[in-house]
């Protein structure tokens, strides 16, 4: 069970909660080896299970976060459906917003995000640009409608999430960031057998991501002048 974020911090720390719905990036986060960095970076970090769907996202978000300090950064993760011919199991998408049904969501400092994932994981490219929500598994024809929007992933979590967020932060001025690791692509659906390596390329990236997080969550743990 995930620690309620802001529990036990000194009163200046900024902790930061990370979401994610499944148990496989629960594990894969977890195991990671980032906690400790982001707790030397000045700030608590919570990793936390939502469930599946943006529904499970919204409750379990919006428990958290009226337990914790008005302070507390959100970034949700785990991962994603690519929808740009190309993308490869394994890449990386930093959300600049989020977009469902519901509205958009503008994320916190995305291009010092996408720096630090590009340094703490070489070799692996990362995309920028709007990350849908859905409320079900796309595949198919779905993948090139949703393109035509100008998205470049879509995931069930990422957009409620973040809006959640928000709607807990009086001043709609919680730090928010959504970044999602590709398990399948139009040319590499999980219904093929070859992509079960793919399954395992994007876990090991998975538990990679935590020190670049911490990155992220310094540029406003850093003091103003």
């Amino acid at each position: 069970m995930a620690q309620a974020p802001g529990t036990g911090t000194d009163p200046g720390s900024v902790p930061l909660l990370v979401a994610c719905a499944l148990g496989i990036e629960h594990v894969a986060l977890r195991s990671g080896g980032g906690r400790r960095t982001l707790r030397q970076a000045g700030g608590a970090v919570s990793v936390l299970r939502t469930g599946m769907g943006p529904k499970a996202a919204e409750r379990a978000v919006a428990r958290a976060l009226r337990a914790a300090s008005p302070a507390t950064a959100v970034l949700a993760t785990g991962f994603c459906a690519g929808l740009v011919p190309g993308m490869h199991p394994g890449d990386l998408v930093v959300a600049e917003r989020t977009e469902d049904a519901a509205g958009s969501t503008s994320c916190f400092a995305t291009a010092a995000l996408a720096a630090a994932l590009a340094r703490t994981i070489p070799g692996r490219t990362v995309h920028t640009g709007v990350l849908a929500g859905s409320d079900h598994v796309v595949r198919g024809p779905e993948r090139a409608t949703l393109r035509e929007t100008g998205a470049v992933a879509v995931d069930m979590e990422s957009a409620a999430t973040l809006r959640t967020a928000r709607a807990e932060s009086a001043a709609a001025t919680r730090p928010v960031a959504a970044v999602r690791v590709v398990v399948d692509a139009p040319e590499h659906e999980l219904v093929r057998i070859g992509t079960v390596s793919g399954g395992i390329s994007a876990f090991r990236v998975l538990r990679a991501v935590l020190p670049a997080f911490s990155e992220w969550h310094r540029t406003f743990l850093l003091p103003r002048r």
